[in-house]
């Protein structure tokens, strides 16, 4: 899928119109409508603007990654000393073996919880 058609489809999804999106980007309603119809692209600043806007990431964005969540997710803490970007750095370094329990352990509460809401 193109940046602009993505751009519109995030939109539709959060319920703004094109001139929401110009009002927070500080720029016109015809400049978002060249951004969805792809007859210009966003300099760096404004697609990092943009992934704000719509609370995902700017890899989303440029279709790096399917994983939509925006840094305010990656920053949410956890606990008092980790965040969700720390735990997910954290898996990514695991040995295939400590992967392997981290899923089975994830597949346990994942039972647990829908016992719990069965209740």
């Amino acid at each position: 899928m193109e940046l602009g058609k993505l751009l519109a489809k995030l939109r539709k999804e959060k319920g703004v119109l094109q001139k929401e999106v110009a009002t927070y980007l500080n720029v016109t309603v015809a400049t978002v409508s060249n951004y969805e119809k792809c007859v210009h692209l966003p300099d760096l600043n404004t697609l990092s603007m943009l992934a704000d806007f719509f609370d995902v990431s700017t890899d989303y964005l440029l279709q790096r990654t399917d994983y939509k969540a925006g840094i305010d997710t990656l920053n949410h803490p956890l606990s008092a000393d980790y965040t969700v970007g720390d735990l997910m750095n954290t898996i990514v370094e695991l040995d295939p073996k400590s992967t392997q329990l981290l899923l089975d352990y994830y597949d346990l509460l994942m039972l647990r919880n829908s016992i719990k809401r069965v209740k």
